[in-house]
């Protein structure tokens, strides 16, 4: 409680530090306290923009927060977008915690001291973030790995944290105008499920040892293999990458690296993960990527930190496919149709006002050369127009635009005159082919065999057992009948024996009122 209790206090000091209840003001619910609560606190320097102010609080507030606001950040059809690109700076400046610490983890997890585990363990690490650090080691077998290690106690510093967070969201619905629009309780909900699937390792594991399957026999991105039997939910051990980080152009320039192709291969490594296998890492900011520099594999992808990703089903890719297509033929009543197909929008949506109001967003994107179009705010202007419609825009669609504006960001730092139109359309043209006429056809046929041979050798007796069914219901239909029949007639039986029984009663009340009138004495 007392922890609890210090905690807010930080958190309402840094809130008027930086003044982000005046963010809220112009939309406070109770204005005349709003202007009470400023002039209060007149002292206060608030002439640095809102995003920023918004930015440097979260980071004096501490790790958790800095995550929370890099999560925000992916809600950019929730948030404004100068607080959103703001956000979209916040970095892990998290000091390492100590090695003894990172040491009894390990022992703890996966039972044993790292001198007896591994041939080598460096006790300083070599990164650290706000979730674990990562320590190199050597295994016992000489290859090199990369030990990473959970934070002690996450837990209960998550718990009580995030619980702060439901509480101010709760308070900012209520005070502020646009809070229930903004989904504040929702989005912090999202965070909290987000927050503990990242402390168990075991799931970044997985999906790194996913996506190095899916790339098995790429010459464009390398995954790090995962050593299962060093794992466990709050360590994992994989193969060491070396490489040089892709934000360091000028290095990759020396070693030989052509940066336009590699600009090019990102591209075409994102649009795999999308339309070929449905599943793509969504974290790819330039700290989780390097380019490897050994003679074997220059110039290749290295794919770091698989805590998030997103997964996309056949409707998501082809919604996907059908708009961009659909954007960049400037068929507007397409895309209209898609969302309404898709059942993202309700069916009683007028076609013609939803594609007016498409065209009125997206017309001024195609006064540039193809070159110069963003995919990221095609898809961002897309959701910002859906809204109008009562479209609720899908969680993984938010990640993945929010992705895609990383691989764009990368790409044209690379190569500012690369074109990702000419990179994705033969894959966005691929999926379509894939999934009409013949092509699609054959391999939907395929892909379904196995179950067709299975159910083909049984339909002589599941033929029988229907038939027998029928004639069986056909006999009980029979048999319903009849009762039916009798029913009725039992009950016309019955409403007759009521009404002679009504009728005799009724005559004997008469006759003996009679013979009464008849046996009164003459006046």
């Amino acid at each position: 409680m007392i922890l609890n209790s210090l905690r807010l206090f930080k958190i309402v000091r840094i809130v008027l530090k930086y003044g982000i209840d005046e963010i809220a003001m112009s939309g406070l619910r109770i204005p005349r306290t709003a202007k009470v609560i400023k002039a209060l606190l007149f002292w206060r320097d608030l002439s640095a923009p809102r995003g920023e102010r918004l930015r440097k609080s979260l980071e004096d507030l501490g790790p958790i927060f800095v995550k929370f606001g890099q999560v925000l950040s992916t809600r950019r059809d929730l948030m404004p977008p100068d607080i959103a690109n703001e956000l979209a700076l916040l970095q892990d400046r998290v000091p390492s915690f100590d090695p003894d610490l990172a040491v009894a983890q390990i022992t703890k997890s996966l039972g044993a001291h790292p001198d007896q585990l591994f041939a080598s363990f460096e006790r300083v690490p070599v990164a650290s973030a706000s979730i674990a650090q990562v320590h190199f080691a050597t295994l016992k077998d000489g290859r090199e790995a990369a030990v990473k290690v959970l934070r002690p106690g996450m837990k209960d510093t998550i718990d009580r944290d995030v619980a702060l967070m439901k509480i101010a969201a709760g308070w900012l619905e209520f005070l502020w105008a646009d809070g229930k629009r903004l989904k504040a309780k929702e989005v912090v909900g999202e965070f909290d499920k987000y927050l503990h699937d990242e402390l168990d390792l075991m799931r970044e594991a997985a999906n790194g040892s996913q996506l190095r399957r899916n790339f098995a026999d790429s010459d464009l991105l390398i995954v790090p293999e995962m050593y299962w039997d060093f794992c466990s939910p709050s360590v994992i051990v994989m193969e060491r990458m070396k490489g040089i980080p892709i934000s360091q152009t000028e290095q990759l320039k020396e070693a030989g690296v052509d940066l336009a192709k590699l600009s090019r291969d990102g591209v075409t490594i994102f649009f795999t993960q999308i339309f070929r296998d449905g599943f793509f890492h969504a974290d790819m900011h330039p700290g989780n990527i390097l380019v490897s520099t050994d003679p074997a594999t220059l110039g290749r992808y290295i794919a770091l930190d698989f805590g998030i990703v997103g997964t996309l089903n056949d409707y998501d890719k082809d919604y996907l496919s059908q708009n961009f297509l659909a954007f960049f033929r400037r068929d507007y009543k397409r895309v209209a149709e898609a969302h309404i197909e898709s059942g993202w929008a309700p069916k009683d949506t007028r076609v013609d006002e939803l594609e007016a109001a498409v065209r009125a967003c997206c017309e001024p994107i195609f006064d540039r050369p193809l070159k110069d179009i963003s995919f990221g705010q095609v898809l961002l202007r897309l959701f910002q127009t859906s809204r109008r419609f009562n479209v609720e825009v899908q969680p993984q669609l938010v990640l993945l635009q929010k992705t895609l504006l990383n691989i764009e960001g990368l790409g044209r730092q690379l190569d500012p005159d690369l074109d990702l139109w000419k990179t994705a359309k033969p894959y966005l043209e691929r999926w379509m082919s894939e999934q009409v006429g013949w092509r699609g056809l054959m391999d939907k046929l395929r892909a379904e065999a196995p179950r067709y041979s299975h159910i083909f050798p049984q339909l002589p007796r599941l033929a029988h057992h229907a038939l027998s069914r029928v004639a069986e219901g056909g006999q009980n239909d029979t048999l319903l009948a009849n009762l039916i029949a009798e029913q009725r007639a039992t009950n016309s039986l019955l409403r007759a024996i009521v009404y002679i029984g009504v009728g005799v009663l009724v005559g004997v009340i008469v006759a003996f009122t009679y013979l009464n009138f008849l046996m009164m004495p003459a006046v």
